[in-house]
């Protein structure tokens, strides 16, 4: 399976006082596409800045870091953020809803911002609610749903303009169990019904235990790479 996210000797360093601080070092990774890939490891880590690096958010000082076959690392200011707007569907911990709009509002948000017509944001809208299971909280604003469903809200607003990689930021984080396991459940059937490659960070182990692979990061370093799971290999064989 090609690699959708291809990272060879990638390294992060920032001056903090009289101090350089290197969250990540000399770090490779390879992602086949439509993987979901769980990231671990202590506050410190370097998982966080791993991920917004991926998703463009942060840069390397060295390194190549490719995704779908873009090296995103060498992209001006302006062309990353292009990028990142038709690439690239954020999930986080706190959801990010607006509150006084609904979950319709809500998920048509990043379609404001291109070219498509009201009948054509309207269809990409109720695909994004269907998928996630909420085409009847349609109307219901973020005060009406539970956490669980606000975070399928979040959820369908990332994947609306049909991005090929999701970067999800505690996900589960400020769920129940319930909750957590239903929005776990999501994130596979993204990943293995609807091919989206996925890269999650998160410290709980229930959580990266529903990835396909888990890895670990230490002092910027990668130390343990976790076993890929069976869906995985069934995919692969």
């Amino acid at each position: 399976m090609p690699s959708f996210i291809s990272i060879q000797h990638l390294t992060k360093s920032y001056s903090k006082g009289k101090n350089t601080v290197t969250p990540l070092q000399n770090l490779s990774l390879e992602v086949p596409q439509g993987e979901f890939l769980a990231l671990m490891g202590p506050s410190g880590s370097g998982k966080t800045t791993l991920l917004n690096m991926i998703a463009g958010i942060d840069s390397p000082s060295s390194g190549e870091l490719i995704v779908d076959d873009r090296d995103i690392s060498k992209l001006s200011r302006a062309e990353i953020t292009r990028w990142r707007a038709s690439h690239v569907g954020y999930i986080f911990q706190l959801y990010h809803l607006v509150p006084i709009l609904s979950a319709y509002e809500n998920v048509e948000l990043p379609l404001l911002l291109t070219k498509m017509s009201r009948s054509q944001r309207k269809e990409r809208i109720l695909a994004a609610l269907d998928l996630v299971g909420l085409s009847d909280r349609a109307n219901h604003r973020p005060s009406e749903l539970s956490g669980g469903q606000e975070q399928r809200v979040a959820i369908a607003r990332a994947i609306v303009h049909d991005p090929g990689l999701l970067v999800a930021d505690e996900p589960t984080g400020d769920l129940d169990r319930e909750s957590a396991d239903s929005i776990l459940q999501l994130l596979n059937t993204l990943a293995d019904e609807h091919d989206k490659t996925i890269v999650m960070v998160t410290h709980d182990p229930k959580a990266a235990a529903a990835a396909h692979r888990t890895l670990h990061l230490e002092k910027g370093q990668l130390i343990e790479q976790g076993a890929v799971s069976s869906s995985t290999q069934n995919a692969a064989s």
